[in-house]
């Protein structure tokens, strides 16, 4: 399957908070009645906020996955410094899991990364989020343990970072 990696039109809007709270929640990594599942949803805001990058499939224009990426020291920025990119809520479509979809996202963020000239990326990541690591592993980011945080008691992040 041919992936297109663009910023999302309206259009792909419904589709990816779809697929970001189905990724999310039916994963087990969030909480269906979590308030943060409103903010999964919500891909306008992120849009228009930050940058909301798609995964469509090249044929039919159907999105198969998302992720969000801010500069650091932005509002969507949790763990990355002004001069790091950051990605969060990185979501595919269980449907179009296996065909490198999450992978052609994270490579799109290093490339937009490096795009601003920015230093690297530091993002987070929950420990359970195994095939996300992977990807990361792949892409060329390290663990970097010293960076690791806890935005609420009971739940702890990984952080993730690459200089370039």
């Amino acid at each position: 399957m041919d992936i297109v990696i663009r910023p999302a039109l309206e259009a792909d809007l419904e589709a990816a908070g779809r697929i970001t709270v189905e990724a999310f929640v039916g994963d087990g990594h969030t909480s269906p009645t979590s308030d943060y599942v409103g903010l999964l949803r919500d891909t306008a805001r992120r849009a228009r906020e930050a940058e909301l990058l798609v995964a469509v499939d090249a044929t039919d224009g159907r999105v198969l996955g998302c992720v969000t990426f801010a500069v650091g020291g932005t509002e969507w920025a949790d763990i990355a410094s002004p001069q790091e990119g950051e990605i969060r809520m990185l979501a595919t479509a269980t449907a179009a899991r296996g065909r490198g979809v999450g992978e052609a996202l994270v490579r799109a963020t290093v490339a937009r990364s490096r795009e601003l000239g920015l230093a690297g990326m530091a993002f987070s990541t929950r420990p359970e989020m195994k095939a996300a690591h992977r990807i990361y592993d792949r892409v060329g980011f390290h663990r970097t343990p010293g960076r690791d945080w806890s935005p609420v008691p009971g739940v702890d992040l990984l952080v993730y970072t690459v200089a370039f």
